[in-house]
């Protein structure tokens, strides 16, 4: 076993008491079975990904776009070593705005470039091997068979970082229930307030009960309060993103305080002021204000409205960076 794969002594990762009792192995099981007439996001295509591919353009080999130590996440997530990422491609979301266009909406440019489970498991071992301090699934959504598969490999060989699972909060409710356990910190977006908003601007049919519910699931496995890592270094816990759009076509306010009413105001959030105008967003005439930045009212407007519903000592505020 390699001791780089170990974390410092008093924590040990949910997945590490399922891989004992032979429930990992499981789980991985029970969600390649979904893959049959696939439910694993709330899309619900009914594909059979073994023979043909849904909306996410993904049959059921691993698709990695990249993998490697990230220090650009929150510092809980970061740290001083880094967040060992694993940028899957494609996505089950179609937002215009999408700063990872082309790892998301490319789907063509990833043809050819499936990987093995053994080279996923072998790869989250070498991020541990690097000193990461967590194995961070980025858009795991569509691709959580072949993830939780060679997790379970990675964790007969040593593994015992924790998992994030870093979504875009567009998650289905009964492949989130096979993760209980498995996952020891969940980074959901939760992207819009309005059903209509997020069909145009994600292609996201009922977007906002879908990934409220989705949180709300998160938030039962784990509650509000965090486990921490001597280093300050999250080591099990929800941090749910807010990422602030010109026109408040995000509905910051009131998405705050459905997490505070529905959930807790101790629920721990990330208020993202870095929205640009990337992939479509310039060019959507119905929305003219996505062709610039966030101005300083609508980063105020959001930061008030944290105030307001949010009382978790571990949110954070990403600060003002724009114009106006």
């Amino acid at each position: 076993m390699n001791d780089s794969a170990v974390p410092r002594v008093g924590f040990e990762a949910g997945y590490g008491s399922l891989l004992a009792a032979g429930e990992l192995h499981r789980r991985a099981d029970a969600l390649e079975a979904m893959l049959a007439s696939c439910e694993l996001c709330p899309r619900a295509c009914r594909v059979d990904r073994r023979r043909e591919l849904g909306k996410c353009f993904t049959g059921t080999a691993p698709l990695v776009a990249s993998w490697g130590s990230h220090l650009g996440e929150e510092p809980p997530i970061s740290g001083t070593e880094g967040s060992g990422t694993i940028f899957l491609a494609n996505c089950n979301l179609r937002c215009a705005f999408c700063q990872n266009s082309d790892v998301s909406q490319r789907p063509a440019d990833h043809i050819g470039r499936t990987c093995s489970i053994e080279d996923l498991a072998a790869a989250m071992l070498e991020l541990a091997a690097q000193g990461c301090h967590n194995i961070n699934w980025v858009s795991p959504t569509h691709q959580l068979a072949a993830l939780v598969r060679a997790l379970a490999v990675a964790a007969e060989r040593g593994l015992r970082l924790p998992i994030v699972y870093n979504s875009n909060g567009y998650d289905s409710l009964n492949a989130l229930a096979l993760l209980d356990g498995i996952v020891d910190i969940y980074m959901p977006d939760l992207k819009y307030a309005d059903e209509d908003v997020a069909e145009e601007l994600s292609g996201a049919p009922r977007y906002p009960s879908s990934a409220r519910a989705a949180i709300a699931e998160m938030f039962r496995q784990l509650g509000p309060s965090w486990e921490l890592a001597p280093d300050g270094t999250l080591r099990r816990g929800i941090l749910v993103r807010v990422l602030i759009l010109p026109d408040s076509l995000a509905g910051v306010p009131q998405t705050l305080a459905w997490l505070a009413d529905a959930l807790s105001p101790e629920v721990s959030v990330s208020l993202m002021s870095q929205y640009r105008p990337c992939h479509r967003a310039a060019s959507l005439t119905d929305h003219p204000g996505l062709s610039r930045t966030i101005d300083r009212e609508e980063y105020h407007e959001a930061v008030r409205a944290l105030a307001r519903f949010n009382h978790s000592p571990h949110t954070m505020v990403q600060g003002f960076a724009g114009h106006g």
